[in-house]
């Protein structure tokens, strides 16, 4: 069976200045730093980080310091894209050398794994919590969608295109959804739309595609279903996506391959352990 590609996708870093907490309690910084010990001893490694928004919390300049910082030991090549917490031109002047597909506006990005393209988009809207993909990224994107319509993509982006049922977090999503939906149901090689933002996995159906939301390494939103608390959040096991793309191997299989995502716990956990004995019988 040909091997996959492999995407870890993390989302809302919210990195603080050195020494800071987020909200008073969550250490962030420390955070990060376990999820890259725990993306290094991946195995097989993954062919590339995606950083889907909220790289920094304030933001600053030193704060966008201390993340290049944390992610300098990272052994995997890494793009990220703006969350409502970051800033377009920090972010800029932090990450230089990113392949940012404009230059000024929104900080679009594209990647190349083989044949597989992982198309980044710039969803912030400066001072504002919610997210709108302006003209300009729309345009990009069905630019880049209609340029090789043979080849499988995946779409990441911070705020996600559809109702989660998270009360506060739901008013504060994808504005503009619906002109992002008319972009995915004309291009078939779209195999996932992956967002951040709520700090919560969750897995959906947007425009036919399957549609996820990946969780974050420190902090995890308030599974708030009914509206019965105020905006609140919880210390609950962090964790990352790992997205894995599958080529088609036969002609019954989708000719754009399929993608199988993995939730992946932070930290150090007892294990492997083998389910068979040297004799070959299960233990």
């Amino acid at each position: 069976m040909p091997k996959p590609v492999l995407i870890a996708q993390l989302s809302d870093l919210h990195i603080k200045p050195r020494g800071q907490l987020a909200y008073g309690k969550v250490d962030t910084a420390a955070a990060l730093a376990r999820c890259v010990e725990t993306l290094n001893a991946l195995l097989p490694r993954p062919d590339i980080v995606v950083i889907s928004g909220d790289l920094v919390d304030t933001p600053l300049r030193e704060e966008y310091e201390l993340l290049a910082e944390l992610l300098a030991p990272l052994r995997i090549p890494v793009v990220g894209v703006p969350g409502n917490h970051d800033g377009r031109a920090l972010m800029r002047a932090a990450f230089p050398q990113a392949a940012y597909a404009h230059v000024e506006g929104p900080l679009d990005q594209a990647a190349s794994l083989g044949v597989l393209d992982l198309l980044l988009l710039d969803s912030s809207v400066p001072g504002q919590p919610h997210g709108v993909l302006e003209p300009q990224t729309l345009q990009w994107l069905e630019a880049q969608l209609a340029a090789a319509p043979q080849r499988p993509a995946i779409v990441f982006l911070h705020h996600p295109p559809f109702v989660a049922g998270i009360w506060h977090m739901d008013r504060q999503n994808l504005f503009n959804a619906d002109a992002l939906a008319a972009v995915v149901a004309r291009h078939p090689r779209i195999r996932l739309v992956a967002a951040g933002h709520v700090h919560r996995a969750t897995l959906t159906l947007f425009a036919g595609r399957p549609a996820t939301i990946c969780p974050a390494p420190n902090h995890a939103v308030d599974l708030d279903l009914g509206e019965l608390r105020p905006p609140s959040f919880c210390i609950e096991p962090p964790a990352f996506h790992l997205h894995a793309w599958f080529p088609p191997v036969n002609a019954l299989d989708d000719p754009f391959g399929h993608v199988v995502t993995h939730w992946v716990p932070i930290g150090d956990f007892d294990g492997p352990h083998p389910f068979f004995g040297a004799d070959g019988k299960l233990l």
